[in-house]
């Protein structure tokens, strides 16, 4: 076995291979390879489009094509040895991650899960000890409109750190690609703060956008219960956050609140899988949270409720499908 590339530099471009090729990894995937990086994808529903057309993406950054270095089926199919898995699938307790990758997984692979969620890292940690594990946040709004094409509507920004603290070499060299990109990328030396961040705007407005019966993030700021509902689910990740040593400021919550204001009016994530009846992170979301909580004592009553209905409207939105 011979080592992976390290650098991604100019002479050897990057081996990328994507594992769950929706409008998170094609999207970034893409942009990746228009870095230089050599990217290949495993994309199930999609394939027979992908492999003859590539991915157009419609971005408000300027729109492109992406055809992959190799279009697969499954991470076994591919004949190298990747510098970086970039695992973009939907965090759901029926996806076993660990086995997805594992045929690709090498001496110096380093596995990137750039996925939703807080406390999603350690069966991959536990499965791949000796491997990097980068844990990665999208801050985008990004959406498969069909096969084989996503539509690109704002932001787009990437935060990357090696789980649980830290940066390395290889951290920055996979930043100084999507910066090279045009992808905005920062390290972090606490990712696991960062993870906590981002959930302080997941926690309320997925489960929101299902729950409020399929409302946009503006009309969910619109109306003044939602708003405050999104508000009081705000403060009980900040005080979850802070049980486990991760203090958020106060700020965060009034900063995530105007930031959506001035986005573009989005459907989220969840939403989006709810109406196409398919599974919500309800867990990865709110579950793993709300046991983190209760481990530490926290009280945490809107959280709690949004998780009761949203396992209810999930189970019976995937029987009717």
């Amino acid at each position: 076995m011979t080592p992976g590339n390290q650098t991604g530099n100019e002479n050897f471009p990057a081996r990328v291979l994507v594992v769950g090729a929706g409008a998170i990894g094609s999207f970034y995937g893409g942009k990746l390879a228009r870095a230089g990086a050599d990217v290949s994808v495993v994309c199930r529903s999609d394939y027979e489009v992908v492999i003859a057309k590539g991915f157009k993406v419609k971005s408000v950054m300027g729109d492109f094509d992406f055809m992959p270095s190799r279009v697969l089926k499954s991470a076994a199919e591919y004949e190298d040895e990747p510098d970086y898995i970039i695992v973009s699938l939907k965090v759901l307790p029926e996806v076993n991650t660990v086995e997805l990758i594992r045929p690709a997984v090498y001496r110096d692979t380093a596995i990137v899960l750039l996925q939703n969620g807080i406390d999603i890292e350690k069966p991959v940690a536990e499965a791949f000890p000796r491997n990097e594990l980068i844990s990665g946040l999208a801050f985008v709004c990004v959406n498969r409109v069909g096969p084989g094409e996503v539509e690109h509507l704002d932001y787009g920004r990437v935060v990357l750190g090696m789980y649980p603290t830290g940066v390395s070499r290889k951290t920055k060299a996979l930043a100084e690609l999507f910066n090279r990109s045009g992808i905005p990328c920062k390290v972090h030396e606490d990712i696991v703060k960062a993870r906590w961040q981002k959930l302080i705007w997941n926690a309320p407005f997925n489960p929101i956008s299902v729950l409020g019966g399929g409302i946009s993030t503006e009309e969910m700021l619109d109306q003044e219960e939602t708003a405050l509902l999104a508000r009081r689910v705000m403060e009980e990740v900040r005080a979850v956050a802070a049980s486990e040593g991760h203090v958020l400021d106060e700020s965060v919550v009034d900063q995530n609140i105007n930031d959506t204001v001035k986005m573009k009016p989005y459907k989220t994530s969840m939403l989006l899988d709810y109406e196409a009846k398919r599974p919500m992170e309800v867990e990865a979301i709110l579950g793993n949270a709300l046991r983190i909580a209760r481990k530490n004592g926290v009280f945490v009553c809107h959280m709690q409720t949004l998780y009761a209905l949203l396992k209810s409207v999930d189970i019976k939105n995937l029987a009717s499908a």
